[in-house]
């Protein structure tokens, strides 16, 4: 029974040691990409660019997603916890200003035995879809946390990804991310520690956007966490909606960054609506790995 997997909120039971569980990976680490990333936001990527390793899999499984090749279709190469290491130095030695873990959630009990070991900060960059207890697993090795806040509403969150226990479960897990840092902490424009909420805004989903917003205004005092309000969307061919179909508009982007200054979170970022752009999803191609 010790092999079963219940790391996330999928709970899927699967002995990854064997078999892929819901995150459609096994234990061992798969990798895509590990290179230097300069579209985070300024405060991850600095002039060096942040040292970003794409994992392949994901326990959540949106129909949008942009890194879709490696989240729903597990591209990449397996690696061993040794050579993972190595991956770290090596971006370190390539003047990356960080460690930026991609979609990890599914690899947090065996990443916990390498990050006490990270050469540079580590960067835990998710959907916040995890569970609190295996959070707490990396209590004291992650310095930034970097959650993206995806869907306001269960029926979103049900209606794209399957999970309409989202945002319930994100919200705890954000609390806990804020439990373990605190209040942010920048040094010459570099996060050198705290949470830093993502939110991307979809077309025709107002209403998400504006329910991920109320709880971040009413959970989290001026100063304690940063917010960046992301207008990148760029829909895949073939989304089983037609309101996916398209970038956001104008109006949109408008509405949902008033709706943000309204509500008083002036501490963080706000895309331009020209992000959404192909260029934003790096190459798959193994470089670095």
């Amino acid at each position: 029974m010790e092999n079963l997997c219940y790391v996330c909120p999928r709970n899927c039971g699967a002995d990854r040691s064997v078999s892929v569980g819901a995150c459609k990976v096994k234990n061992e680490f798969v990798i895509a990409r590990a290179e230097k990333h300069f579209w985070e936001e300024p405060c991850i990527s600095g002039e060096n660019g942040s040292g970003t390793i794409f994992f392949s899999g994901c326990n959540l499984g949106c129909v949008f997603c942009q890194n879709k090749e490696i989240s729903a279709y597990p591209k990449g190469k397996a690696v061993s916890s040794k050579r993972l290491m190595e991956i770290f130095n090596e971006l370190k030695e390539k003047g990356a200003h960080n460690i930026n873990l991609v979609t990890p959630s599914h690899y947090t009990s065996a990443l916990k035995e390498l990050l006490s070991a990270s050469p540079l900060p580590v960067v835990w960059n998710s959907s916040a879809y995890e569970k609190v207890d295996s959070l707490a697993l990396l209590d004291g090795l992650v310095q930034v946390y970097l959650p993206d806040f995806k869907f306001g509403t269960s029926e979103c969150a049900k209606k794209y990804a399957s999970a309409p226990d989202y945002p319930e479960i994100a919200k705890k897990a954000i609390k806990e991310m804020f439990r373990q840092r605190g209040p942010y902490k920048l040094e010459n424009g570099m996060l050198l520690s705290g949470v830093l909420i993502r939110h991307l805004v979809l077309p025709e989903n107002l209403e998400s956007t504006y329910k991920v917003i109320d709880w971040v205004a009413d959970n989290f005092a001026p100063g304690e966490v940063l917010f960046s309000l992301m207008s990148q969307y760029t829909p895949l061919p073939n989304l089983p909606f037609e309101e996916l179909t398209r970038p956001i508009n104008k109006k949109e982007y408008i509405l949902a960054r008033n709706y943000m200054l309204k509500k008083g979170i002036k501490n963080g970022f706000v895309q331009e609506l020209s992000s959404a752009k192909q260029e934003y999803t790096p190459p798959f191609d193994l470089s670095g790995v």
